[in-house]
């Protein structure tokens, strides 16, 4: 990976590793209802502990205000990490702090090879605040440092910029595969290069708007965002979610995107219903007959078929928003027919595909396409920046280690 170290790079072995992950799992009454993140990161933990290393891993979860708070204990981790089937047979302790006598102490007797999982990093306020003594208290723990947690890599946080500062730091493999991913998408594409963007609001994704029509050959809009865009040209759009304040700003982009070369894909029909419920059956119409009380909740056929062509002629896709309210069937139908053609585009290898943001990764999940696409990234906020064209701190620290 050009302009970072990665593991390979450096001798592990009878050493004390600091692994920086993302464990901020979803979790409801002390039970983790989502263990992607947990998936994702063992068989790196189980690498590192192969090469006969100490395994230290931090983490955040939630937002606790630099206090400690047991509900957002990293504890309950420390068995779904155990039980994890690519790590069995290797010890995975805990220990109720991140610094501090305890943690060295448990650090020390520590067998190489075997894993050690530390209390929340943000019960202390030295970690968001980047505080330099808290970043040289962690840096103190260990001889290396790994950052394997992309999805965090748009925080300047102690654990992410501060601790690299002192330690050699290396890329672990789920950040090399990210920036490899996202690089191959975005910086050196096969062109034709399509963005689907969808989602509520054009004003959350200015800034990604403004980026990426610089970057891609079309770009299809969907969801509420798209709305504001028919707004913007004169088509009546009835009680279909809109930003009526946007409406200049939707035609600066559509002019931006002309000079840019860009095209711009808007539906051309969709589902229209008088109320978002479950149990609906919508109308299908074109664009320009949406009723006064109608609302359109999800692209039509024509404008799936049309999108599907476009598709059809790109190499590479980005995509970020699902095209309409994809939470309420049926309105998820346009959504999951453009996932599932650029699923089997991706699989007769015609096409490199990479998705991120929450909202993306759960209507590709309902899709049934998870696993599909070249890559899927959960790391939501890091990767709209990325998207948005910004350096990440967490990504340019490694650049400069």
């Amino acid at each position: 990976m050009a302009g970072f170290r990665t593991l390979a790079d450096v001798k592990v072995s009878g050493r004390t590793v600091l692994v920086r992950v993302d464990l901020n799992v979803p979790m409801q009454e002390g039970e983790i209802t989502d263990s992607t993140r947990i998936n994702r990161v063992v068989d790196s933990l189980r690498d590192i502990s192969a090469a006969g290393a100490k395994v230290v891993v931090m983490s955040h979860f939630g937002r606790p205000k630099g206090k400690p708070q047991a509900a957002m204990s990293l504890k309950p981790l420390q068995k779904a990490l155990a039980d994890a089937k690519s790590l069995r047979g290797i010890d995975v302790g805990f220990v109720e702090d991140c610094i501090g006598p305890d943690v060295e102490k448990a650090i020390k007797s520590l067998r190489y090879g075997h894993i050690l999982l530390l209390e929340n990093l943000r019960f202390h306020p030295g970690e968001e605040a980047n505080d330099p003594s808290f970043a040289a208290k962690l840096a103190d723990l260990g001889d290396i440092y790994v950052n394997d947690a992309f999805s965090c890599a748009h925080r300047a946080h102690a654990s992410i910029t501060g601790i690299a500062e002192h330690l050699p730091a290396v890329a672990g493999p789920l950040m090399q595969q990210e920036i490899d991913a996202l690089s191959k998408a975005l910086e050196k594409p096969k062109r034709p290069v399509m963005a689907v963007i969808g989602g509520a609001k054009i004003s959350t994704k200015l800034e990604l708007l403004g980026n990426l029509i610089e970057k891609v050959d079309v770009m299809i809009l969907g969801g509420g965002m798209a709305n504001t865009f028919l707004a913007a040209q004169g088509t009546p759009i009835g009680k279909s979610l809109c930003e009526h304040e946007m409406l200049d700003t939707a035609k600066e982009i559509r002019a931006k995107a002309e000079a840019a070369n860009c095209e711009i894909l808007l539906p051309i029909d969709g589902a229209i219903a008088k109320e978002f419920k479950e149990g609906i059956d919508p109308i299908t119409a074109p664009v320009e007959m949406i009723p006064d009380d109608g609302m359109m909740l999800d692209i039509g056929p024509i404008s799936a078929e049309m999108f599907e062509d476009r598709l059809a002629e790109c190499r590479t896709l980005l995509w970020n928003g699902p095209l309409g309210a994809f939470e309420l069937e049926p309105f998820d139908g346009g959504t999951t027919e453009l996932a599932i053609a650029a699923a089997e585009m991706t699989k007769e290898g015609r096409l490199l595909s990479v998705a991120g943001g929450g909202d993306t990764v759960a209507a590709l999940a309902n899709a049934g396409v998870i696993g599909q696409f070249s890559y899927i990234s959960t790391a939501g906020g890091a990767f709209l920046e990325w998207l948005e064209g910004k350096e990440l701190p967490g990504v340019a620290v490694l650049r400069q280690s």
